[in-house]
């Protein structure tokens, strides 16, 4: 999930030239996650889901616990994030998409969410499961 989880952040910080310091790519990732999901699921669902992944994430990656997650499923910083090395900031992000990814895997099957991904990134990840 990692990798997949790495490519799907790649890809979204190449199409985010946001001057915005507080969105990251991760945020992009799940932001689309939680449309498409949402009509699924509903926020609510969604909300549950994604608040599981930060609490597993947060295991690996201590900083994830200064992330706020909004009523409506959205992630954001507080006002004032700790500076953090690069690195360490996307090795933190992978790891919160890929147990997103791993709990989408649980509830709803490999085969389901790979339909997912590929309606919401469609000929991104081609040959990832093949």
């Amino acid at each position: 999930m990692r990798l997949i989880a790495g490519r799907l952040i790649a890809y979204e910080a190449s199409q985010n030239e946001s001057s915005e310091t507080n969105v990251t790519a991760a945020f992009g990732v799940c932001d689309r996650l939680r449309r498409a999901l949402g009509k699924l699921a509903g926020v609510a669902g969604f909300r549950s889901l994604l608040l599981r992944a930060l609490t597993l994430a947060k295991a690996e990656a201590a900083w994830l616990e200064a992330l706020q997650l909004k009523a409506d499923g959205s992630l954001e910083y507080p006002g004032q994030k700790a500076a953090l090395a690069q690195a360490e900031m996307v090795q933190g992000e992978i790891v919160l998409v890929a147990q997103l990814l791993g709990l989408l895997v649980t509830f709803i099957g490999e085969s389901l969410t790979w339909s997912l991904l590929q309606e919401v990134w469609p000929g991104l990840l081609m040959n990832e499961f093949e």
